[in-house]
């Protein structure tokens, strides 16, 4: 049973950013927080087998979760794709997890539809205040439902867009008969992809693609029935980068660099030495505009700079296997690590494996450690010429 004193914030933040602890660093940090984190965790086995790279690879029925406007350049018509994956197991967590499911469908060669689910369960919760009085028991949960529309501009240029509503609701069956905490709600907000592809391939394949996103532009998220201080959700800027290489009919390899820059704000810093943030601060940070926080978020906090990169190589189009490691700025959480992962394909069904693989020690030691993510995908309707999917 997991034991946490119910602060909306804390909650939010430190299942993300729980790899904040660096032993040998006393250096003042000021970590950039969100509500609705789970956003920012990759839903795909393919990508997070790549270090979650996934702007400007080849597209899949998971595309939409990265970049949508890469969907009309798939070669199949439909695509279906599953993905479970356990979080935090290596604390111990076992009911916490990540489900998402993906699909689109081609109304011709040149646009399509998709819509896409994740859904976040943090699993059963005793609440408490800060006197330890009990809140009673419950299940947080969060979602995020998503529709979207791609077109092909040409051969080489796609844009995307994504209409986004999410749910958050941390409080679920805690304590509502006795009404201890009956002024927190589920929070809800509305939000917003635009994404853009470039595609310089010959006609195997081989050659650069570029992905330029927008995500979750959108509306602040409140938990109060008043909410006077709407949290920010997590908006990001994100560029990719990928080359394939085809040696010969069955061999190719394709690798590349994705940097995502979090369009948030840092939060205010108690000043002139003294030990809290003044009320004028507090009021001034969360009473910002949302347009106005996009381009605060650019002053002098490049450390919020995420990058990934990833390689895969793929063989007759039915076996992949995937290398990568992803890096994030030790004052704005510390997660560094290495992944790997499988792919298997046969016919229309493909199988997906990702592995966080072990890193650190001690309270070093990464909690994200032996993540594994599965995945199913399915790809329809495709030339029947295929062999196998665009991997």
């Amino acid at each position: 049973m997991k034991r946490l004193f119910f602060r909306l914030t804390a909650l939010l933040s430190g299942l993300f950013s729980v790899y904040l602890v660096n032993a040998q660093s006393t250096a003042p940090i000021n970590v950039v927080t969100t509500a609705v984190p789970f956003l920012r965790i990759s839903p795909d086995a393919r990508a997070g087998g790549m270090g979650e790279e996934g702007i400007a690879t080849s597209p899949d029925a998971n595309s939409s979760f990265y970049n949508l406007s890469k969907t009309p350049f798939s070669e199949y018509n439909t695509g279906i794709g599953l993905t479970y994956t356990p979080w935090l197991k290596d604390l111990g967590l076992n009911d916490v997890y990540m489900l998402s499911a993906a699909g689109f469908h081609k109304l011709d060669d040149n646009q399509a539809l998709s819509a896409s689910l994740r859904y976040f369960s943090l699993g059963n919760i005793q609440f408490s205040d800060y006197n330890g009085n009990n809140w009673g028991e419950g299940m947080p949960r969060e979602f995020a439902f998503d529709l979207g529309y791609s077109r092909k501009l040409s051969d080489k240029f796609g844009l995307g867009l994504t209409l986004r509503y999410i749910n958050s609701n941390l409080t679920l069956g805690a304590a509502a008969a006795s009404g201890s905490i009956s002024a927190y709600k589920a929070g809800t907000a509305v939000a917003a992809d635009v994404s853009m592809t470039y595609k310089n391939v010959a006609a195997n394949q081989e050659g650069w693609t570029f992905g330029f996103v927008l995500s979750n532009l959108g509306s602040k998220i409140g938990y109060t029935n008043d909410a006077t201080q709407k949290e920010f959700i997590p908006a990001n800027m994100g560029l990719g980068a990928n080359y394939t290489k085809v040696f010969d009919e069955q061999n190719k390899i394709n690798f590349g660099l994705d940097l995502n820059k979090l369009l948030v704000p840092a939060p205010p810093t108690p000043v002139n030495g003294a030990d809290t943030v003044t009320t004028a601060a507090l009021n001034e940070y969360y009473n910002m505009s949302v347009v106005s926080s996009w381009f605060k978020s650019f002053n002098g906090q490049w450390n919020t700079v995420n990058a990934s990169i990833g390689a895969e190589y793929t063989y007759n189009d039915q076996f992949s296997f995937r290398l990568g490691y992803f890096y994030e700025s030790q004052d704005q959480g510390g997660r560094q690590y290495f992944t790997m992962g499988v792919g298997l394909k046969y016919n229309m069904l493909g199988l997906n494996f990702s592995y966080l693989i072990p890193s650190g020690s001690g309270i070093t030691r990464n909690p994200l450690s032996n993540t594994i993510r599965f995945g199913l995908v399915f790809d329809l309707d495709g030339p029947p010429s295929a062999s196998g999917s665009d991997q």
